[in-house]
């Protein structure tokens, strides 16, 4: 199931995504969470029943392209990212000289980044380095900690399409990367949530980002150095997993920093994952 929320005729909603349209959840069943936080923390029986409930809908609903899709999980209380997590992009960085982690590396995008799948991503007055990241993102369905990585597919809510723009002559002010990874827009995250039980393989995924139509990054989810099941041990050592948590799983080689391409306004930035969509973001300068 494809999880979306949607604003039509100025008041937002919570829908299900089938064959180019978007369905309300209330339409399906009056009694479901408003929320894609509730409705994962409600289980898989809740989301199999409004599966159930989708496949009689026919030609109810909106047609996707007279709503704006709106961030799916705009209320995470953590959104959690790992730095350096597939092998070309170690090696790209190591070539500029940054060193190779031993370990998972781990910060923070503050929650105030989080916008929408269509939404403009702003050039920070700040910055002069604004970079992109293509990224399988990860949402928690199911509060949790200690997770074995045998475990961690059970928690697992569903996917997203990431871009973890960055600014990175601030990422690199610090020893944390949060303030080059934080900055307002910079967390554009979407186009819906594809439920776990749609996604056979996380890791057996393509996944491509195109600057105004170049291709800049192809690559499988295949070649992270930690998969998503080592992450989520990882991570639920130190802290409790809730739903609607966020994660972003790492990007492949070629972003700007090692093209020495950095966006500017006007360019157009397009993230697209096999099976989950795509979303786009045309890069504005910040407003006044």
């Amino acid at each position: 199931m494809k999880l979306a929320r949607f604003t039509i005729d100025g008041v937002t909603r919570l829908g299900a995504v089938e064959g180019g349209r978007v369905v309300s959840l209330s339409e399906l069943d009056p009694s479901a969470p408003d929320t894609i936080r509730g409705v994962l923390a409600a289980g898989p029986d809740l989301i199999k029943q409004l599966s159930e409930a989708l496949k009689g809908a026919n030609a109810r609903g909106h047609d996707l392209q007279g709503v704006r899709l709106e961030a799916p999980v705009p209320d995470a209380q953590k959104y959690l990212a790992i730095g350096m997590n597939y092998q070309d992009h170690v090696d790209e960085a190591a070539r500029a000289g940054v060193p190779t982690p031993k370990n998972q590396l781990w910060f923070n995008k503050q929650v105030s980044c989080i916008t929408g799948p269509f939404d403009p991503i702003y050039k920070p007055r700040v910055s002069e380095k604004m970079d992109y990241e293509a990224e399988l993102g990860v949402v928690i369905g199911r509060r949790c900690r200690y997770v074995s990585e045998e475990d961690a597919p059970s928690v697992v809510g569903g996917y997203f399409v990431v871009n973890d723009v960055t600014a990175r002559d601030w990422q690199f002010q610090s020893q944390t990367f949060t303030l080059g990874k934080s900055f307002d827009s910079h967390g554009p995250v979407g186009p819906w949530i594809t439920t776990a039980d749609e996604v056979p393989d996380p890791h057996a995924l393509r996944m491509r980002l195109w600057v105004n139509g170049e291709l800049r990054q192809d690559a499988s989810t295949g070649g992270m150095i930690h998969n998503i099941w080592k992450q989520i041990h990882h991570l639920s050592q130190v802290m409790t997993l809730e739903p609607g948590d966020l994660i972003a799983t790492g990007t492949p080689a070629n972003v700007g920093i090692a093209l020495g391409k950095f966006l500017v306004p006007g360019d157009v930035v397009k993230v697209e994952i096999e099976g989950l969509g795509h979303i786009e973001n045309t890069v504005t300068a910040e407003p006044a």
